[in-house]
């Protein structure tokens, strides 16, 4: 037996037809084509593969053959894939972007993100994001190198010459340490904070080198990831700032404890859009900028 052809997508189509309608007929009708043009489709495909696809001689209904079952399943797989592939120029042809890079400030709190991407996902299951995750300037950064096409972070350059700034949320960041760490104690004099390793979300950017923000300790712990950051606390390795959201549960389950510190009282993180002037974002860049904005 010699290698098997390769199918044209029209002979998978009527293939597909003719397995969900259950007849030569019902697929005929469905593709408004002849039963007999249905039928030189199949055998056609059979003659192709080398293999028949459907058993035929002894039922009225076409019935799927072992081999039949197997080539269901990859002829499924590619339709699929033919049906992704117009979607995609369609989109394309329409002005949709063929992806969307975005960056995300590690403050941005989880379940907003999740839940923005998801219905993202459902209203343009075409087009894939390429997500970043980074802190202070390197969000900026990534969209004024190109990398990102949209960026959600702080205020930290508002100044920075070609790109655009849509604020639309604030977060509460508070001071934070586990039960047992001596700032966690009731009556701290003044200064007592300077005296304890401080961790501090630190930028992995040249945009905000030698800026310190929130620093009261002379001892810090410089930390690019605000998931260690806060593993760190949890583990009573110093203290810092966290913003409220995430950790609300660990004070309420007493796993941590919100400082009442005379000269760190904590303070607030606002959260912005950031995209490049001169390339503004495409339908669905814009859909995703007006869901946070909403959902913020």
């Amino acid at each position: 037996m010699g290698e098997p052809g390769t199918p044209t997508f029209d002979q998978l189509r009527v293939f597909l037809a003719v397995v969900e309608a259950g007849t030569l007929a019902g697929a005929a009708r469905r593709l408004g084509r002849a039963t007999s043009a249905i039928s030189y489709a199949i055998d056609n495909l059979e003659a192709v593969l080398g293999i028949k696809v459907f058993t035929r001689e002894t039922t009225r209904k076409p019935q799927l053959s072992e081999a039949g079952r197997a080539v269901l399943v990859e002829a499924r797989a590619l339709a699929h894939g033919f049906d992704k592939l117009r979607a995609r120029v369609k989109g394309l042809s329409g002005g949709l972007e063929a992806e969307v890079r975005l960056v995300v400030d590690v403050m941005l709190p989880t379940v907003l993100l999740v839940d923005t991407l998801k219905a993202f996902q459902t209203t343009f299951p075409t087009v894939p994001i390429r997500l970043h995750v980074e802190a202070l300037g390197a969000v900026s950064q990534l969209v004024l190198d190109g990398v990102a096409d949209l960026g959600v972070g702080g205020p930290l350059l508002i100044e920075a010459e070609g790109l655009e700034f849509i604020p639309f949320k604030g977060l509460t960041l508070i001071p934070v340490a586990a039960p047992g760490h001596p700032l966690a104690k009731a009556n701290v004099p003044v200064g007592a904070a300077r005296e304890h390793v401080q961790l501090v979300l630190t930028d992995r950017s040249t945009l905000t080198a030698g800026r310190d923000f929130g620093v009261f300790a002379v001892e810090t712990w410089r930390l690019a990831d605000l998931g260690a950051k806060h593993a760190l606390l949890l583990a009573g390795v110093g203290w810092g700032s966290m913003p409220e959201p995430m950790v609300r549960e660990d004070i309420a389950g007493g796993r941590l404890v919100a400082l009442d510190l005379p000269d760190c009282q904590g303070g607030s993180f606002s959260l912005h859009v950031i995209y490049k002037s001169h390339a503004p974002p495409g339908p669905a860049g814009r859909w995703l900028i007006d869901t946070l904005i909403a959902s913020a």
